[in-house]
């Protein structure tokens, strides 16, 4: 049986103001793994991460880490987790210097030497204001400040988003490298699918409050495919295998959940491979 480090159980968030529900969300993350956070802008990737972390009261369900309630055990839980906004949350006029004084006051486990060691490889001046800083140089501050108490959880919030590519990749290597002890953990929300597709082990799939699928990248991966072909083909396809489609001028696009059955019963259909971004693109603005 495996050993889970977050478990999140019939989650449910109400917002009185709006429309909005986080509607009895579960899924749950080993130690060891990567689990991707994935749902258009506004699906509740950051409200989740918000109930995890106890920055707001949820109405319903449980959430526990590494074994622990989420808001009866907070300070212990919150003792072995780091976190990565997609903004910096530090005062403009702090240096590194300044923010390891105050980190050093709330973790118990904060090494002022693997900071410094963090701000040698990303080559961050630590005498400098962060308002000096690029945003690339703040996500890694942020990174370095989340890693420096040896968490066993990072949680990022779209931790690469605006950065380009050869940014982004240092920074997925960090992470790979975080995880290579099978103990520690990371729950990564991103709207760059392309960045998860190549850490992720499993995938979390959110689409207006509620849950689409949570389970393991590779099986989404394999299982789903798109077919393109005309309106006579589509009516062919028996419709237990279509989860979505889209239709244009020129024929349809048909998101199906089993791909090699697909190839099998119809060869003579082209039958392409889906990325996370365009199975995400189906749900959300695929045809039922």
């Amino acid at each position: 049986m495996e050993k889970l480090c977050l478990e999140v159980q019939d989650l449910t968030k109400h917002y009185d103001a709006s429309e909005f529900s986080l509607d009895h969300l579960n899924f749950k993350v080993p130690y060891g793994s990567v689990m991707g956070l994935i749902g258009e802008n506004g699906a509740g990737k950051t409200t989740t991460l918000k109930l995890i972390l106890n920055l707001m009261r949820r109405d319903a369900g449980t959430i526990k880490l590494f074994g622990l309630d989420n808001i009866r055990d907070e300070g212990a839980i919150k003792q072995q987790i780091g976190v990565v906004f997609d903004e910096n949350h530090f005062h403009e006029l702090f240096s590194p210097a300044d923010i390891a004084k105050i980190l050093r006051s709330l973790y118990q486990k904060w090494d002022d030497n693997l900071f410094q060691q963090y701000l040698r490889r990303f080559q961050l001046p630590a005498d400098k204001p962060i308002k000096t800083y690029s945003r690339g140089m703040k996500v890694k501050l942020s990174i370095a400040s989340a890693l420096a108490h040896h968490p066993k959880l990072l949680l990022l919030d779209e931790p690469t988003s605006g950065l380009d590519p050869v940014v982004r990749d240092e920074i997925l290597s960090i992470f790979f490298d975080f995880i290579q002890d099978e103990e520690h953990t990371i729950l990564m929300s991103s709207h760059i699918t392309g960045d998860l597709e190549k850490i992720a082990d499993y995938v979390t799939f959110l689409h207006q409050g509620r849950l689409v699928f949570s389970g393991v990248k590779d099986d989404l991966l394999d299982s789903h495919g798109i077919v393109k072909c005309n309106a006579s083909e589509r009516k062919r396809i028996d419709p237990k295998w279509i989860v979505k489609q889209r239709t244009g001028p020129f024929g349809c696009e048909i998101l199906v959940n089993n791909k090699a059955a697909v190839r099998h019963l119809y060869p003579e259909l082209l039958v392409d491979n889906a990325s996370l971004e365009e199975i995400m693109l189906f749900h959300v603005k695929g045809e039922k």
